[in-house]
């Protein structure tokens, strides 16, 4: 039993710095475009 809680910490500090690591590394930015589309307006 104390090996499997060993193992599930293990793996929930690799799992963090994984997630860190993405987050610094990985490419994070949305891609922009420009978008135009017309609008009608009844102001009567």
């Amino acid at each position: 039993m104390g090996r499997l809680i060993k193992l599930l910490v293990f793996l929930i500090i690799v799992g963090i710095f994984a997630i860190i690591g993405y987050a610094y590394l990985g490419d994070l930015s949305p891609n922009r475009s420009e978008v135009n589309q017309p609008v009608e307006l009844n102001g009567n």
